[in-house]
């Protein structure tokens, strides 16, 4: 029985990962987790300068899920790669590093920085807002898109998987324009915009007013868009959104994602990801499947 998956030539050794800012850079969690059952950890968004983020309060429960304007607060990519990449490489699992920033230049000087360390492929995050555009996400429109990723391709030297934002009209318009530009692969999707208000307060609940809507309550949505996106392009994709359980994350494989990834529940039950992972292998064994990438796409229409 084979769990092991191949996306843009990076082997894992299985399909489960870590959703870019719920797992720090695995070391918060590695008190609970081994990361080598991890077929990758994916870090926390990477910036060329420290970020301090939005102000407080940024987090907060709703039906289903929680909110977050945490606003990428992150040490910067000196910290970074002294602290986390040495840290990651003492465990057999692939190192994917999130990137973000708020023009393009700040996304090509972490790309450049990262040229000669040891990782292994790059998350360009397109859901920061993109300051020279009036603070509209990279992500919401396709030229914008196209104009980032070509970019960061002509200089990244590990294969490139672009972070797709919800938060659009056609989510295959912007796939296809990730693969148009050159893009390995996909990570979808990324959180979709809400707000919550304190009604005895009269007060959001949110300092950001509005904040990225995660866990179980957005699932239907992502597995909806891959399911999309994976017809319109050839690129492999990583599904994420709301996954609680293995059930969940083989919705996403049967929906045409070649991967998963854990986020919100990771703070709900920090061993989720390995649940996951032993999850899906006692599905294979219980229906005969040999190879895991047999699930992808295998839905029945």
């Amino acid at each position: 029985m084979n769990t092991k998956v191949t996306i843009a030539g990076v082997t894992l050794n299985n399909p489960v990962m870590t959703a870019s800012g719920t797992f720090g850079s695995g070391m918060e969690y590695s008190d609970f987790v081994d990361l080598s059952r991890l077929g990758a950890v994916v870090t926390k968004g990477v910036a060329n300068v420290p970020w301090p983020g939005n102000p407080t309060p940024r987090v907060a429960e709703t039906y289903g899920g929680m909110l977050n304007a945490i606003g990428l607060q992150n040490p910067g990519i000196d910290v970074f790669v002294e602290r986390d990449i040495p840290f990651l490489q003492k465990y057999d699992t692939k190192i994917i590093v999130n990137v973000c920033g708020k023009t393009v230049e700040d996304y090509l000087a972490v790309v450049e920085r990262l040229e000669d360390q040891p990782v292994d492929m790059l998350e360009i995050n397109v859901s920061c807002p993109n300051v020279k555009e009036g603070a509209i996400a990279f992500g919401q429109k396709p030229d914008s898109l196209y104009d980032i990723t070509s970019q960061v391709k002509k200089k990244a030297k590990q294969p490139v998987i672009m972070k797709l934002s919800p938060n659009v009209t056609d989510i295959t318009e912007m796939a296809r324009a990730a693969e148009a530009a050159g893009a390995d692969a996909l990570s979808m999707i990324n959180t979709i915009t809400g707000m919550k208000i304190d009604i005895h307060k009269r007060k959001f609940a949110l300092a950001n007013k509005t904040g990225g809507l995660s866990g179980p309550a957005i699932k239907p949505v992502a597995v909806r868009m891959v399911y999309q996106a994976a017809r319109a392009v050839k690129i492999p994709i990583i599904g994420m959104g709301g996954i609680a359980n293995a059930e969940d994350a083989i919705e996403f494989l049967l929906a045409g994602a070649s991967a998963v990834a854990v986020g919100a529940m990771n703070f709900v039950n920090p061993y989720t990801t390995v649940e996951v992972a032993e999850g899906i292998e006692a599905y294979m064994k219980r229906y005969g499947v040999e190879d895991v990438s047999e699930l992808t796409g295998a839905v029945e229409s």
